[in-house]
Formats: structure tokens, C-alpha cells, sequence
């Protein structure tokens, strides 16, 4: 679907259901407007534990501008109805609500055309999907799946589980000691046995911005198709599809200020033609008898039961909430915010960034010497500022860096170079 379609559909589904972004995500001026943007943001106007609330656990999840939280709110109060089995109103109603969404993900995305939209509980599932539907059916024993050291765990254990049923192999690509993958050991690692790459866009552990349109050119002249797991990359960075000729695409709402319980799988055409579905039920059927189903045509297949219709909807109101502010426009401020955190963050004493990538996205992971990072974190609680402490489901990656856990500072366009402040004053015990 091309811009001047979807703008036509987005004109007529507000005039029509109500949409909110419109009226209340203003033109921006040319600077970047965080205080405008975060009055748009009711959870950041809280106190925690007697302070003004720092959000800086992003990487887990973002928070919700008040257009998607009201998106909710009225498809529940004006348009609620299961989809594509009824013929009533509100059935049809609910049905064009929730395929506008998908077309709004393909647009987003920059998808090619002809590219199935599936939606999902979020990326997890999305590479479930993959691991189970697509590449499991091309396994035979002693093939090979290619990762790298950067991966989350979503991105590991569904091929552990494949590889162990067909007896394929896990080999993942290395980084240097700066968290940046080593390109030229990545392409060594493909051979004729790999039968499939899927790689991280951005580290959730130390930000790293993956070379995904480099890696993915190097997999295709080796013939060897690519998933990325674009969880923490599509708040941060445009995401063109068409441009890095990736053949699978998963994100999560919730991490692009959407609901939690909805993502979306984006395949290029035909990858998931023959691809057997890994869950069954309703919806995803064209015909069942006691001895035979007949599948549902794509994306269908793929959608058992009833999904998250709100969540698809509620999704499609934050994917228009972004593009309003523009994501160069976000990826610029990000930048500026992500290295003035660095910088202020160095005059820590005894502490240590995790990770040095030559380009990173929004994390600032820490440690400080001889300071436990849940000690550290409960501190930050007490100031009122929200981080994650652990391993962060990507323990490959920090136990290459030398840790076993960090403090995770993350960020969003919402943050501030005064809540940096907050956090560096907070952290000078």
C-alpha cells in the first residue's frame, strides 16, 4: 500500500470511527518538542515514592500517549465486535478497523508489495512462528541456523528448540569488545549447510544498531534467507523493508506505545505460501471435517482464534502518533540525548558503561565497582527513577562483555537531558 492510499484510508477510518491522533498530536516546530510530547503522556506525570517519575525502562516497555489509551477506550465503547465471521454492522465494522491496522504496519514498515502482515502477542511469538512454521520443514540433521552473540533470548531459544527436534546446529556470529558484530567471522560462519539467519536490528542489552541491511545483502548472495527481530529498533530508527531486503520483520506494540499483546510478522511475498500453520482453531480455516481441515489463505492461517482486536487497532493509532513526530526527527533527538547520557554518565565515580558499539540506540547500560546492580537500582527507586537491573534476557551477550548483569538505563523520545541529571545526581552515593 502506498503513502497516498493509507493517508486516504486514515482520513476516512477518522471521519468514520473516530480516530484521536489528529486532534491532539500537534504540527511540531522545527525543535524537538518534548515537553509538548510529554503531556501527551498521562503515566509520566507521576510521582514515585515522593518524586517526579523518570521512566528509563523503555527497553522493557514504553508508555502510551493518551490518543492510544483513548483508542482503546472507545473501540470498547462504540465499535466492540468480534471480526470477519459476522455480517451485522459492528462485525464489519470491527473487520475494517483491524485490516486497516495491518495495512498501516505494511506502510510503516515500508514493506514490498505483496508482503503478509501477520499479527502477533508481540515478537516472541512472531519468531516462534518463524522457527516452527517456515525453517523447522527445511531442517535436516547437521544444518545450520546463524544468530549472533547479540541476541535476546527470544531470538535463541526457538531455534534451540527446532534445532534439537531435527538435530541442526546453532552457530552464532561474534562480536568485538565493543559489542559490534565482526562482519568478516559473520560471513565465514555462512556455508552451504545454513539454512537460515536470524538476527537482532538493535541490542536490548547494550544498544548496538546492527548492520542489517550489510548482513542481510552478505546472507542473500549466499542464498541463505534472513529474520530480524526489530523489537527494539522500531521506536528508535525508520525501518524500510523495501531498502534492507529483509525477508521476515517482528515487533512488539508494546515497545512502539502500543498496547501490550500485539505485534506484527511482516514475510516477504510468498515465503509463508506453503508454510504450515503451528497453532489451529477458528479463523484460521476454510473447511473442517472430522477427517480433513482446508486451511484459510494467508494471513489468516496464521491467525488462530480471536486476536487482539483492540491491541491491532490501538496499534495502527500509535503507529499515525509517531509518524507525526517523524522517526528521523526521533532518531536525531534520541541520538543527542543517548550521548549526552554517556557523557554525564562517565563522571560517575568507579562507574563503567557496558558496551561501546560505534553506533548505539537508547541504551546505557552500567556497573559500578563493588556496587551490586540491584543495590543500585533500589536506589534509583528511591529517587524516583525507574531502570531495569538483571541480565536483561540477553545473557550470551553480556557474558562475552564480562558481566553477568548491568544497570539499564533506556531511553524514548519522551526522555529529557534533566532526567539524565536526576539519574547521575542519584547515582553519586
Amino acid at each position: 500500500m502506498n503513502a497516498e492510499i493509507f493517508s486516504q484510508i486514515t482520513r476516512d477510518r477518522f471521519g468514520t470511527f473516530g480516530g484521536l491522533c489528529p486532534t491532539t498530536v500537534p504540527s511540531f516546530p522545527t525543535s524537538f518538542p518534548v515537553k509538548v510530547i510529554r503531556d501527551d503522556f498521562p503515566f509520566l506525570r507521576q510521582s514515585m515514592n515522593g518524586k517526579p517519575l523518570v521512566w528509563f525502562d523503555n527497553a522493557a516497555t514504553t508508555q502510551k500517549p493518551r490518543c492510544v489509551i483513548d483508542r482503546i477506550k472507545t473501540f470498547y465503547e462504540r465499535e466492540n465486535s468480534n471480526i470477519h465471521r459476522g455480517a451485522h454492522t459492528f462485525a464489519e465494522r470491527a473487520t475494517d478497523l483491524y485490516e486497516d491496522a495491518r495495512a498501516a504496519v505494511a506502510d510503516f514498515l515500508n514493506a514490498p508489495k505483496g508482503s503478509v502482515v501477520v499479527f502477533i502477542r508481540g515478537a516472541t511469538e512472531g519468531l516462534n512462528l518463524i522457527a516452527q512454521s517456515y525453517v523447522k520443514p527445511l531442517l535436516e540433521g547437521g544444518d545450520e541456523i546463524l544468530l549472533t552473540a547479540l541476541e535476546h533470548h527470544a531470538n535463541i531459544v526457538p531455534w534451540q528448540m527446532i534445532a534439537k527436534e531435527k538435530n541442526a546446529v546453532i552457530r552464532a556470529a561474534p562480536v568485538d569488545n565493543g559489542g559490534d558484530i565482526i562482519l568478516s567471522e559473520y560471513e565465514k560462519l555462512i556455508t552451504d549447510r545454513t539454512k537460515f539467519i536470524s538476527i537482532t536490528h538493535v541490542s536490548n542489552a547494550i544498544g548496538t544498531v546492527a548492520p542489517i541491511a550489510e548482513m542481510i545483502d552478505i546472507a542473500h548472495r549466499h542464498g541463505v534467507r534472513v529474520a530480524v527481530d526489530g523489537a527494539q529498533s522500531v521506536s528508535h530508527l525508520p525501518i524500510d523493508l523495501s531498502a534492507s531486503d529483509a525477508d521476515f520483520f517482528v515487533f512488539s506494540g508494546h515497545k512502539l506505545f502500543a498496547p501490550t499483546g500485539i505485534g506484527a510478522l511482516c514475510a516477504k511475498s510468498g515465503l509463508l505460501d506453503g508454510a504450515p500453520p503451528y497453532q489451529g482453531g477458528g479463523n484460521m480455516i476454510s473447511d473442517v471435517a472430522f477427517t480433513e481441515t482446508k486451511y484459510a489463505p494467508l494471513p489468516a492461517r496464521f491467525e488462530a482464534g480471536t486476536g487482539n482486536i483492540a491491541g491491532a487497532v490501538a496499534l495502527r493509532e500509535a503507529i499515525l502518533y509517531v509518524r507525526k513526530i517523524g522517526l528521523k526527527r526521533i532518531e536525531a533527538y534520541e541520538k543527542t540525548l543517548t550521548e549526552r547520557g554517556i557523557d554525564a554518565l562517565k563522571s560517575v565515580k568507579n562507574l563503567s558503561l557496558v558496551g561501546s558499539p560505534k553506533r548505539r540506540a537508547g541504551i546505557l547500560s552500567f556497573v559500578i565497582k563493588d556496587v551490586p546492580v540491584g543495590v543500585i537500582e533500589r536506589r534509583l527507586n528511591d529517587e524516583g527513577i525507574a531502570v531495569r537491573a538483571g541480565h536483561h534476557c540477553a545473557q550470551p551477550i553480556l557474558r562475552r562483555l564480562g558481566f553477568e548483569a548491568t544497570v539499564r538505563p533506556s531511553l524514548a523520545f519522551y526522555n529529557t537531558d534533566w532526567e539524565i541529571d536526576r539519574m547521575v545526581r542519584a547515582l553519586n552515593f
